[in-house]
């Protein structure tokens, strides 16, 4: 019995190390496609411009927005393009988060999978050494 759960023991280790490794790859992956789609932005300035055009939108959302609700003027071409950086970038911020978030789970579930790959191996040759 001590043999089989080494043994599923390892295994698991084994197939956490596997897919630590798939998500380790598909972020990098994931953050090419960042900066190949946000071109010429780096990756690096998402953050500051993002919050730079928030401010700005927020500015002219406070001028123009009661107009618009009330049905007195249509949104003006810099709201609405405010709006759409705004989203984009925001958007852009949250792929990243995920990127870096998939990146840190690979490597815990690498860190797990080789702490659970040593603990089966070491049970399995305990169970051998008694036998």
């Amino acid at each position: 019995m001590k043999t089989i759960i080494a043994m599923v023991v390892t295994l698991i280790g084994v197939a956490s190390i596997v897919f630590g490794i798939v998500f380790i790859v598909q972020a990098g992956s994931g953050t090419q496609q960042i900066a190949d789609d946000m071109a010429p932005v780096k990756i690096s300035e998402i953050d500051a411009r993002y919050d730079s055009i928030a401010a700005k939108h927020s500015q002219m959302a406070a001028v123009e927005e009661p107009k618009i609700q009330a049905g007195q003027a249509a949104a003006s071409d810099t709201y609405n393009y405010l709006f759409n950086q705004r989203n984009s970038f925001g958007l852009a911020r949250t792929n990243v988060g995920v990127v870096n978030f998939v990146r840190t789970s690979g490597i815990v579930d690498v860190v797990l999978g080789a702490g659970l790959l040593l603990a089966g191996l070491a049970l399995f040759q305990k169970v051998s050494a008694k036998a």
